[in-house]
């Protein structure tokens, strides 16, 4: 087992950086994609079936990646191929998402979008635990936790700040321009944050690499990679499991939340009808919305820091 030397907190901070970029990306969608499908003729009882990219990409792509990328290395290492391609797809489907023009296009660029930031996502954890001694992982886990939460905010309450700052003005498809900018800022922003960590940090080489090689070129990757991940979960630690069901339930309450949310206060706190009849409303409350889950990010972030106290 490698010796790994304690990391000082510059370079946590730079190996943890992307994620402040990951999280803006998630930020976005989160508070946006709804307003954007119902400026683009969505019907409200369709949401959630437009939204189902989340959670399916999430659901297929993170293990298959975290079991590609162990399998992994090159010139840049193992994880960083996956954070570099990752955001560059998450950067162009940023970038075009406000453009889109009609709902299919905004749909189909969430599924580029959600699935590019999966891949990108999910070997950052693993990122932690592959650099750092164990005595220092719960410090990278710390920084992480911090960048998403600086991130979320940030991106939550962009379109709003631009346009309390003077931007106006709607592009054809009813899109404001402030979530165009906002959207642009978010691509921009995850490829350079994701490149700040790519190129700040190093990786560890595996121990045995001639054993490495050898496993890379079993026959059946497919059946290697069902097996890892079933082992994974069959292993799991019971306190995981049960982890497990209360994300279960957790996560069907947020996805409500971020699907109707900033809708709801469009219409029951600023009184819009819809987007097209009362557009200035719906457009303020929707961007209220949100500021609001900027709020909760800063709420949760530092509630997060009473919950290990030993009451």
């Amino acid at each position: 087992m490698q010796n790994k030397p304690r990391l000082s907190f510059l370079q946590i901070w730079n190996m943890s950086f992307g994620f402040l970029g990951i999280q803006f990306g998630w930020g976005l969608q989160l508070a946006n994609m709804s307003p954007i499908y119902k400026y683009l003729g969505a019907d409200e009882a369709n949401l959630p079936y437009l939204w189902l990219a989340g959670p399916i990409t999430g659901l297929l792509i993170q293990p298959v990646v975290g079991a590609l990328s162990d399998r992994t290395w090159t010139g840049l290492g193992r994880r960083r191929p996956y954070f570099l391609v990752g955001a560059i797809l998450a950067s162009v489907a940023l970038i075009a998402m406000p453009n889109s023009s009609v709902l299919w296009m905004a749909a189909g660029l969430l599924w580029i979008l959600d699935a590019s930031i999966n891949i990108t996502m999910e070997p950052f954890r693993a990122f932690v635990a592959d650099n750092l001694p164990e005595e220092q992982r719960t410090l990278g886990f710390v920084m992480q936790s911090f960048f998403i939460g600086i991130g979320q905010t940030l991106a939550n309450g962009l379109p709003f700040l631009l346009t309390a700052m003077g931007v106006v003005g709607i592009m054809a498809s009813g899109i404001p321009y402030s979530t165009l900018i906002a959207f642009v800022v978010g691509g921009i922003f995850f490829l350079a944050a994701v490149l700040w960590t790519v190129f700040t940090s190093h990786e560890y080489p595996p121990e045995d690499m001639e054993a490495f090689r050898a496993k890379q070129k079993e026959g059946n990757l497919v059946g290697s990679l069902l097996k890892e991940i079933g082992d994974a979960i069959r292993d799991m630690p019971t306190t995981m499991k049960q982890l497990a069901v209360v994300q279960f339930f957790t996560w069907f309450g947020l996805q409500c939340m971020w699907v109707y949310y900033g809708l709801s206060v469009a219409k029951s706190v600023f009184g819009a009808i819809d987007e097209k009849a009362t557009p200035e409303l719906f457009k303020e409350g929707t961007e209220w919305g949100g500021l609001m889950f900027a709020v909760y990010n800063v709420v949760c972030f530092l509630i997060a820091f009473i919950i290990p106290v030993d009451c």
